[in-house]
């Protein structure tokens, strides 16, 4: 039996009995009602339909009369709507304007809102003033079973506060429980075999920016979008199925790279983890990409050295050779073999930047200011026929960049334009941040754009359009150098002609320079903090320490007023710096790292990727630049 005829049998349940009854959820809009909830009360079809008002409905009460005559009615309303907002449970009677008696019973519900069931007890009213009336005409077995009656709604009501109790640490448990998974950096929930989420932590916006937090009762294509709908759809079927899976996909809503998990409950819904990994993504490429680096260099390094003798023994002797009386027809080919030569010596070089041993190292960099200084290097080459323009759509940001390789690359590009258009032409060069995750650098000109060959193979090594005249590794080199900070390349044609080549690198906000002042210390070797100690003494700081990222952590929430946190990488425990640093709240003070590790160890590359990383030994001018600079000594 499908969801649908459930619910049908459910509500035609509901109307048979004698009761009236409403839920109405948190925001006090009506979830569910059955008929005698509309006829006890005469109300119109729009006050019993989902999604209606509660403040509405009391208003209509209030204004046929249902509570007597009121002098204000919004006032009236106003305090009806407060005190359902407080959702405790309740029991009161009262009697109608039609001059009948109801009870009002409601409680609260674990996911918010409350239930209320209304009974109609007029007649049992009535047989009680009966009975009284009549009470001194009763026999005395009536007195006894009225006796033992009593007695029974004693042990009943004895039972009913015992389940109240339990009812209320329940409560507790739920509350515990929720207060734990919002607190959690993942977004928990749960969806039905109709695809609508039943719960949810909301945290969903922290995660995937741009979607609602509240999205109970609503599906998942609604609140996902279409595009990472469909990414998480074909998990969510073989979930229902009753197979586990996790996987990761690119929400292009807002750019971050997202990795969710997927549980069947084992009734046909499944529970959803999703978790933002687009730092540990971007870390992971960046790593990759130096294991690649790494292994090409290792293969190229050696044939490089052989071709390189031999084309320095090719260069020798043609070089001898042109200074001979020659055949005219032997000079050309003589000054053609010696091209040739230089030529793959180009190539060379080409090939030891590529595969060369260079660790991205970023810096606070001034974005306009590296803007700036592009547009002074690439004027004077781009010839009087080529325009070129910056679009900063960035401003004063100041990023943590290798600001080399980015010119380098930014460079490359333009220059790569400047050819395209092939001396008479346009070319932009646009900057702007998507979605605070990623720098987006774009180069773009007006010339015929990429052919169908160059789009499936620029990126290659070696394959290049020019001819001669190209050695192939411009746009790869760029390639590489993108991937190794974790960044992304794609190439392709604008709409309305011409080339496109966009980069997007890690969108990294370098630390405010830090003033002197309370400086936490984070070092486990009691040798090294007693120097650094000093040191930072030197530069004006007061210095209070921890030995792990545990007693950093309890410092960082209890001493107001920090200013700097310098902190090793290993430290004592299981934790590093870099889980102190991805642990900080917002609004915590710049946090540098120092580590002895080797530039290429897997955790100095990551926490080159957050923040200025020393390495030791260092001397206290260096401590003194990083502090007033904010960037590390050259």
């Amino acid at each position: 039996m499908d969801f649908a005829a459930r619910d049908s049998l459910a509500q035609a349940g509901l109307n048979l009995i004698q009761q009236a009854l409403s839920i109405y959820d948190e925001d006090l809009k009506l979830v569910l009602c059955n008929r005698p909830f509309r006829e006890m009360f005469s109300l119109p079809a729009r006050l019993t339909q989902a999604g209606a008002r509660f403040e509405d409905t009391i208003r209509h009460l209030v204004e046929v009369g249902e509570y007597g005559p009121m002098s204000d009615v919004e006032d009236e309303v106003a305090e009806r709507v407060a005190q359902a907002r407080t959702f405790r449970p309740h029991y009161f009677e009262r009697r109608r304007a039609n001059g009948r008696v109801i009870s009002v019973e409601g409680a609260p519900l674990p996911q918010g809102g409350w239930v209320a069931v209304y009974t109609d007890i007029t007649d049992i009213k009535r047989q009680e003033d009966l009975l009284r009336a009549r009470s001194a005409e009763l026999s005395g077995q009536l007195l006894n079973h009225a006796e033992d009656l009593a007695a029974a709604n004693r042990k009943l009501q004895a039972t009913n506060t015992a389940l109240e109790e339990a009812r209320g640490e329940l409560t507790q448990m739920e509350a515990r429980t929720r207060l734990t998974t919002e607190m959690m950096p993942a977004h928990i929930a749960h969806i039905t075999p109709r695809e609508t989420y039943s719960y949810s932590n909301r945290r969903l916006n922290s995660v995937m920016p741009g979607r609602p937090s509240n999205i109970l009762g609503l599906h998942m294509a609604e609140v996902l979008g279409a595009q990472a709908y469909s990414a998480v759809k074909p998990y969510v079927d073989q979930a229902f199925a009753g197979s586990e899976s996790a996987f990761e996909f690119t929400d292009a809503a807002s750019s971050r790279r997202i990795r969710t998990a997927l549980t069947p409950d084992g009734e046909g819904g499944a529970y959803i983890l999703s978790m933002d990994i687009t730092q540990e993504s971007q870390t992971r490429a960046a790593l990759a990409q130096s294991r690649r680096r790494q292994l090409a260099a290792q293969v190229t390094s050696g044939m490089a050295h052989d071709f390189s003798n031999l084309l320095t023994i090719i260069l020798g002797t043609q070089s001898r050779l042109a200074k001979m009386e020659l055949d005219p027809d032997a000079r050309p080919l003589v000054e053609a073999t010696i091209n040739a030569a230089r030529r793959g010596g180009d190539l060379l070089n080409g090939l030891a930047n590529m595969t060369a041993e260079r660790n991205p190292t970023p810096t606070p960099v001034e974005l306009s200011t590296l803007l700036t200084d592009i547009a002074t290097l690439a004027g004077p080459t781009l010839g009087e026929g080529v325009s070129f323009e910056i679009d900063d759509q960035v401003g004063a940001s100041r990023l943590m960049l290798d600001g080399s390789m980015v010119q380098d690359s930014l460079l490359n590009l333009i220059l790569n334009a400047r050819d395209a258009v092939s001396g008479q032409g346009h070319v932009r060069l646009t900057a702007r941040n998507r979605q605070e995750t990623w720098l987006e650098l774009v180069v773009r000109d007006d010339g015929p754009g990429f052919s169908d060959a160059a789009l499936d193979h620029a990126l290659d090594p070696f394959f290049t359009t020019k001819g001669d005249a190209g050695t192939g590794l411009g746009l790869s080199t760029v390639y590489d150098m993108t991937q190794s900070v974790g960044g992304r390349m794609k190439i392709g044609n604008a709409p309305g002609g011409g080339g496109v080549v966009t980069l997007q690198l890690p969108w990294r906000p370098a630390p405010p320079v830090a003033a002197p002042g309370l400086a936490l210390l984070v070092e486990d070797s009691p040798d090294l903090r007693q120097n650094i100690r000093s040191m930072l003494r030197a530069e004006g700081y007061t210095v209070i320490e921890a030995a792990s990222v545990e007693e950093a952590r309890d410092l960082v929430t209890q001493v107001p007023g920090l200013t700097l946190i310098l902190s090793d990488i290993t430290l004592e425990g299981s934790l590093t710096g870099i889980d102190l640093f991805d642990s900080l709240p917002d609004g915590a003070p710049p946090c540098y790292m120092m580590t002895s590790l080797r530039p290429d160890h897997p955790l100095h590359a990551a926490a080159a990727q957050r923040t200025p990383v020393l390495r030791k030994p260092f001397a206290v001018t260096d401590l003194a630049q990083l502090l007033t600079t904010g960037a590390l000594p050259a």
